[in-house]
């Protein structure tokens, strides 16, 4: 079993290094092979999407809004979608907070929110924004741009 788990492994990160998708995906500092490639299977056409902002939406990585009468508030995120490409962001939005040594603006963001409003919901909302830059990045065919922390 372990060794059908590694040939599998193996064949997962050379088809990621053949796809342009995915390696325009990986120049992103915490995005590996498996949410590069698990994010660019599920969006399949950057196209099907008219802003990369409804993708954060679509992935179930924006709050809940009650509104009853006078009330209106967010509550927690809506979890729509595919759970397992969300997952994985919020995965690589915690290794970008946390082990990347690798400064972009998408991180000194993410750690400004941290000390605000706490580390799970910075990595919730490190993880919304991922999603609209890698988006992006399908879309224009872009390399990641560290500075601009989208692409340029």
């Amino acid at each position: 079993m372990r060794l059908r788990v590694a040939e599998l492994s193996r064949q997962l990160i050379a088809d990621a290094r053949k796809s342009e998708a995915c390696h325009l995906l990986m120049s992103i500092p915490g995005v590996g092979a498996v949410t590069a490639t698990s994010f660019a299977t599920a969006i399949e056409d950057p196209g099907n999407f008219k802003k990369s902002r409804s993708v954060g939406a679509w992935l179930g990585l924006t709050t809940r809004r009650y509104q009853s009468g006078e009330v209106d508030y967010n509550g927690h995120i809506s979890r729509r979608g595919d759970r397992h490409v969300r997952s994985l962001l919020y995965e690589a939005a915690t290794v970008i907070l946390t082990r990347s040594s690798a400064e972009s603006t998408l991180r000194t963001w993410g750690v400004k929110l941290r000390e605000r409003v706490g580390f799970k919901r910075a990595a919730v909302a490190v993880a919304r924004r991922l999603a609209v830059t890698m988006h992006a990045m399908l879309r224009s065919g872009e390399m990641f741009n560290r500075t601009a922390g989208a692409t340029g």
